[in-house]
Order: C-alpha cells, then sequence, then structure tokens
C-alpha cells in the first residue's frame, strides 16, 4: 500500500471504532439513526428506507436510500464513514440483480417492491 491508502486505512479504523458497520447492498432496507443538533440539544432521528445505490471510494464511501414519506419520494445520500451517523440497521435484504436502483424513482406501490432474499442454505435438508 502507498502512503495515502495507509492514512486512508487509519482514518477509517478510527472512525468505525466506536460503531460497526453491517454489511448491506442495494434493494436492502435499512435504519440509518442520525445524530440531529438542535441548539444545544442532540438526538437521534431514524431514516428508514430502501438503499438504491453504493459508492465505494474508501473513505469518500457513501450510500444512497430512498424512502416514501407522505406519497412522495426523498432519498438522502449518507457517508458511510460520517460522524453524525449514529448506526445502521439492515432491517430486510431485497433480491436484486441491479447495483443501481435508480429504475424504483418512477415507480410507485406495488411496482416499487423489492421481492425479499431467500437463503435456502439455512433450512434443513429433507430426509
Amino acid at each position: 500500500m502507498n502512503i495515502l491508502e495507509t492514512i486512508e486505512r487509519r482514518q477509517i479504523d478510527r472512525l468505525t471504532a466506536d460503531k460497526a458497520i453491517p454489511d448491506f447492498s442495494p434493494g436492502d432496507t435499512v435504519r440509518v439513526a442520525l445524530r440531529v443538533v438542535e441548539g444545544a440539544r442532540e438526538r437521534i432521528q431514524n431514516y428508514e428506507g430502501v438503499c438504491i445505490a453504493r459508492k465505494n471510494r474508501g473513505i469518500n464511501s457513501s450510500f444512497t436510500v430512498r424512502k416514501l414519506s407522505y406519497g412522495e419520494g426523498v432519498e438522502q445520500v449518507f457517508p458511510l464513514y460520517s460522524p453524525r451517523i449514529a448506526g445502521i440497521e439492515v432491517v430486510r435484504r431485497g433480491a436484486v440483480r441491479r447495483a443501481k436502483l435508480y429504475y424504483l424513482r418512477g415507480r410507485t406501490g406495488k411496482a416499487a417492491r423489492i421481492p425479499e432474499k431467500r437463503d435456502d442454505r439455512a433450512r434443513k435438508p429433507r430426509a
């Protein structure tokens, strides 16, 4: 590794020392806990939606989450290693075949549903 990669690796290790980042991909429904500062107070606000994109660029990695709020689609891009993110929780895994799910922007209702990923290996084999 060159010098920049080692510095970047050290920064990522320092930022993830107090929190664990789960393994998630586009199609997964995630709940992002954000630290929101209002004046002198600080609180945690959850943002739950479908991850439609992931950008893996070292310390500049980010992911986009889309949710429907009062019938209107809302997207937010979160830096993966941001100190504002208190935690990320995977609510459910989605079975998709694309890396970027931008096609969901034009869909609403049942057309925007993503089927849940099945893990057949977890089941016991039949005798």
